[in-house]
């Protein structure tokens, strides 16, 4: 868990961090990335505190990708898009960083190496033999 003090996105919220906002209600806020994976990256943020998806509660995904939905339909309408990557990050193995959470837009262009999209990310060989075994647990686990 983080310190919320020393949280780069709550002092984002909180107007201590200056940021290239593209938009903003009460309860998410989307801005450019200063890192940008490709022109127009943008991240959308809770305006609450949250560490990652998995805390996250499903009120507030909901509202957060709402948000989402929003600011990618305004990023195809700029860029003119082929295609754009949507996601998030859970958890330091898998590239989180910042640990409030937040979901980055990536917009996709021609030739510009995001076509294998997720699988570009991490691809691994994965036992397909037994899907139904791993299907069952997986369904014991969700409320």
């Amino acid at each position: 868990m983080v310190n919320i003090m020393s949280c780069l996105f709550c002092k984002i919220v909180d107007g201590k961090v200056p940021t290239n906002k593209v938009f903003e209600d009460e309860n998410a806020i989307a801005f450019l990335d200063i890192e940008p994976a490709t022109q127009g990256h943008t991240i959308v943020i809770t305006k609450n505190h949250f560490d990652s998806f998995t805390t996250t509660s499903e009120d507030e995904v909901a509202m957060l990708f709402k948000t989402v939905h929003k600011v990618a339909k305004a990023l195809e309408k700029t860029f003119s898009l082929y295609g754009m990557n949507i996601g998030t990050n859970v958890g330091n193995i898998a590239g989180q960083e910042i640990h409030h959470f937040h979901v980055h837009l990536i917009p996709r262009y021609e030739g510009d190496g995001g076509q294998n999209g997720i699988k570009s990310i991490v691809w691994t060989d994965s036992d397909t033999n037994s899907l139904d075994i791993l299907a069952a647990r997986i369904k014991e686990n969700i409320n």
